[in-house]
């Protein structure tokens, strides 16, 4: 269920408003962040699964003021979509190689000091 954020957050200048929206984005479940409002002072957050609550615990961390204003879910077109065939492919990470020493005993000593 994809839903639209809305959070006002103390803002000052055009330096202090790409703060928050590094801060929104980096949050789980983001596709689409902006700044709207008439004062430029509310952030717009658009995803699937993002928590609101822990957006606005985050925001209020790094900035000291946020406040969510508005939750809704996000209607989606009229259009319905056709379900397509999908082949994804997985790959396991890749491990590094496993490096063995081989020690060889040798059994006269190497060094002898007369």
């Amino acid at each position: 269920m994809k839903q639209k954020i809305l959070v006002k957050v103390q803002m000052h200048c055009d330096k202090c408003r790409t703060k928050p929206l590094k801060i929104a984005a980096s949050a789980y479940g983001v596709s689409k962040v902006s700044i709207e409002g008439a004062n430029r002072d509310h952030v717009e957050v658009i995803g699937d699964g993002v928590d609101s609550v822990c957006l606005t615990e985050l925001l209020r961390k790094k900035l000291g003021f946020a406040a969510i204003v508005k939750v809704e879910q996000v209607k989606g077109d009229k259009k319905e979509e056709k379900p397509t065939a999908c082949y994804v492919q997985y790959c396991a990470p890749q491990c590094p190689p496993m490096y063995c020493e081989v020690v060889r005993e040798y059994p006269e000593p190497t060094c002898s000091i007369m």
